[in-house]
């Protein structure tokens, strides 16, 4: 008898264990069990309320750069945009580093991702494989807070994903918070100031978050949102998407929409064969493989009689649906701290300007900012203001508002629909200095230089002109410490090849041709006359292979080696000078840094 228990008890504990969890009407959260099935919930659902704690695992995150933490994945209650209950996965960050008082808390809504259950936050976060927002997560951890991220409903529960259905992510966004205080010996508090941070996808998430907080979670001790990128009217948006480079997205929100209101978006019943192919292809892509795949798509190539996006949007279920996804209806009772890309080739502006006055005129403390970039742009420099604000806002500091900005709205400088999905930079600053190997010199470029060009994404290749102002420096010639003039004036214009991987990795291999002329002050009588320059142009390679993530704070930095030729029309000094500055191993450091945002 009693090895027929010790059998029993080994093969169905774990079957026990959740049917003992389900019975329980206030079942402590558990350790979660290993591998796929972490994220298959127990059903039904253990009783208790929205954010309860189902089970918890620790697990490691990959993110270079940030400080030593402790980290688990969870599983919680939460509520779908119908009001029904379900279960969401997610992660809990916590730096290892210790901080007075308690700890301060991130609940950090991601962008979009993908459909596929393998591009969810929790499972690349795990895999080292999140090569979007990881910029974000490392700026948030160096502060010493927590930071938690859900993967919204449906993307790892073996549903469909829920993508923008924005009720539904912002209950995720907010249970998660008390979901991570209940881990044991977390030392978290779901009193602890709480802050809301997301971009895109996330931006929305965010904001409902911030919109439904007062009702959903009046508990939670909520200090600020920051929400970028918002997509605050869909009806806007969907029609700026259609036939545009991110049609994808467009793409995704018919899924998730689907998949969330099935009974008034009947995707089967709209769509025609290429339609549920791009759907089926699209729940097993990440953000950039449907991104690459379905640009300047129009809708009205899936629907099952050719109707148009207009034709879609009158349909009047449709249609309630689309205007349920509304922002700027509720006050976020919180400072926000709102920002968005002047030259945003997939959330239009427009509307992001009305959502902004929209809670200015129900008395949000709306900070505003515009950014001279494109989307993916705007989100690498975000932590650039993103992080100081919530360092305020943490610190009970008095929160700016631009709301009394009286100046007309400001103009999209997006291209226009239709074409290649580029990133325009336009007089981004260039700093950096070069190494001089044989003298041992390290000469820093003036603040004054700037890089002007454009990286497409479609065709694979990036153009551009640098402008680097002439420069006075010292450098020894026998002995003598000789000031000089350096130019470095291109030869041409910088050119080469830019990719973005599916899986979120920036390639660039590139070519910026210089010439090097050095003019002489006529100290100690040495004077090299005014031609003197290398004899052919010197190329200094540009190139950069990593993840997106890795722009943080909206700069690229590129490392390289040039050789010098020799130098020409310097007069006595030519072969002196040559011996001296010609030759491999000189060593160029470039960053590229995109101007600050202006407020609005």
């Amino acid at each position: 008898m009693q090895r027929l228990a010790s059998r029993l008890a080994g093969c169905c504990l774990p079957v026990l264990a959740t049917l003992a969890l389900a019975a329980s009407a206030s079942a402590a959260p558990v350790a979660g069990p290993a591998g796929d099935a972490f994220y298959a919930p127990p059903s039904p659902l253990p009783a208790g309320s929205a954010g309860d704690l189902i089970w918890y695992r620790p697990t490691t995150v990959n993110l270079p750069g940030a400080p030593a933490s402790k980290a688990w994945t969870v599983l919680y209650r939460s509520t779908d945009s119908k009001g029904a209950a379900n279960a969401v996965t997610g992660t809990v960050i916590v730096p290892t580093t210790g901080i007075s008082g308690a700890r301060p808390i991130v609940s950090y809504a991601f962008g979009t991702q993908g459909l596929a259950p393998r591009c969810a936050p929790s499972r690349q976060l795990s895999a080292g494989t999140e090569n979007y927002e990881q910029s974000n997560i490392i700026a948030a951890l160096q502060k010493g807070w927590a930071v938690v991220s859900t993967d919204y409903a449906g993307y790892t529960t073996g549903d469909s994903p829920s993508y923008l259905a924005g009720v539904s992510e912002g209950n995720a966004v907010l249970d998660i918070v008390k979901a991570a205080t209940q881990i044991p010996s977390v030392g978290l508090s779901y009193a602890a100031k709480t802050a809301v941070w997301g971009y895109s996808q996330g931006g929305q998430a965010a904001s409902f978050a911030g919109e439904r907080k007062a009702t959903y979670a009046p508990g939670l001790n909520l200090a600020g949102v920051a929400a970028g990128g918002v997509p605050g009217d869909f009806f806007k948006t969907a029609k700026y998407l259609n036939g545009s480079a991110g049609a994808s997205f467009l793409l995704g929100g018919v899924v998730g929409l689907a998949t969330e209101f099935p009974d008034k978006i009947p995707f089967d019943e709209l769509s025609n064969d290429a339609g549920k192919a791009a759907r089926d292809a699209a729940k097993n892509q990440c953000v950039f493989e449907t991104l690459n795949a379905y640009r300047n798509a129009d809708i009205s190539s899936f629907t099952k009689g050719g109707e148009s996006l207009d034709e879609l949007l009158a349909i009047p279920s449709v249609n309630e649906v689309i205007s349920g996804q509304a922002l700027g209806t509720k006050a976020i009772p919180a400072p926000v701290y709102q920002y968005h890309g002047q030259a945003d080739e997939f959330i239009p502006l427009d509307q992001s300007i009305t959502l902004k006055k929209a809670w200015c005129a129900k008395g949000v403390k709306v900070k505003y900012d515009l950014f001279p970039s494109e989307h993916i742009a705007t989100q690498t420099q975000a932590p650039l203001t993103v992080i100081p604000w919530l360092a305020d806002r943490f610190a009970n500091r008095t929160p700016p508002t631009t709301c009394a900005n009286t100046a007309p709205p400001p103009q999209s400088t997006a291209d226009a629909p239709g074409g290649d999905f580029q990133v325009n930079l336009d007089k981004w600053q260039l700093k950096g200095s070069v190494y001089l190997a044989k003298l041992k010199q390290t000469l820093a470029l003036p603040p004054t230089s700037s890089f002007t060009g454009s990286a497409n994404l479609s065709t694979g290749l990036i153009d551009g002109q640098a402008d680097i102002t002439p420069f006075a420096t010292t450098i020894k010639i026998l002995g003598l410490g000789v000031k000089v003039s350096l130019i470095i004036e291109p030869a041409g214009r910088v050119n080469g090849t830019i990719n973005l991987t599916d899986d979120g990795r920036l390639q660039m291999n590139a070519v910026a041709p210089v010439i090097l002329k050095i003019r002489s002050f006529g100290a100690f009588g040495i004077n090299f006359g005014a031609g003197c320059r290398t004899e052919r142009p010197v190329l200094i390679p540009l190139q950069f292979d990593g993840s997106v993530g890795r722009l943080g704070n909206g700069t690229f930095t590129s490392v390289s080696e040039a050789s010098f030729p020799q130098l020409e029309n310097c007069g006595l000094y030519a072969p002196i000078l040559s011996s001296l500055m010609s030759g491999p191993n000189q060593r160029f450091t470039l960053t590229e840094v995109p101007p600050a945002p202006k407020p609005y």
